[in-house]
């Protein structure tokens, strides 16, 4: 199983613009940064998890766009966490009032800022741990409301603030209430 290769850079650090130049100059990797500072080259998904992931992707970005209620991303946005962390969900949202409080400038580049709603994928590539710990720093960081869909276990973990891990079994459909209003992603496509 290939994971995540992590790249030391003590005692060198690299500014946000400095990391975001170097994700644009090597646009066939995938880059995260830990709060650390170190990098996290990501390996590419394959084709199975790819297209689950586009399906996620087409579920939200079409309820966002009924609602226009914020904006919708997919896993090659970067954001920049409080924690100076660096990372990019398999799917994400934002709210309206959150985007429209960045500069035309911050919309540009990595976010600064730790997104209301995100979803990981785990892929044969990942860990559990590791992605349950990437879920908890986003919990920690802002997230309102996570969800890590385990295809290989057909579980779905959920995650909130101030609230233990919820564990699903093979659940058909999850319901966004009440950070994403009327959002219910159907899982059918995607186990």
């Amino acid at each position: 199983m290939l994971d995540a290769l992590t790249v030391k850079l003590d005692p060198l650090t690299l500014t946000d613009d400095q990391f975001f130049q170097l994700c644009s100059n090597n646009r066939d990797l995938r880059f995260e940064r830990n709060a650390q500072g170190d990098l996290v080259i990501m390996p590419p998904t394959g084709g199975e998890t790819g297209n689950r992931n586009a399906e996620i992707c087409y579920q939200l970005y079409g309820w966002n766009r009924q609602t226009q209620l914020g904006k919708t991303f997919d896993s090659s946005t970067g954001f920049i966490l409080p924690n100076k962390a660096t990372r990019s969900p398999d799917a994400s949202w934002v709210s309206r009032d959150k985007w429209q409080a960045l500069t035309p400038a911050q919309q540009q580049k990595f976010l600064p800022l730790c997104p209301d709603f995100v979803i990981e994928l785990r892929s044969p590539t990942d860990t559990l741990h590791k992605l349950q710990e990437k879920m908890q720093e986003y919990i920690d960081n802002g997230t309102q409301l996570g969800w890590l869909i385990d295809r290989q276990n057909r579980t779905v973990e959920i995650y909130q603030p101030g609230r233990s891990v919820e564990v699903l079994d093979n659940p058909n459909s999850l319901n966004g209430e009440p950070i994403l209003p009327g959002f219910v992603l159907d899982l059918t496509p995607i186990w």
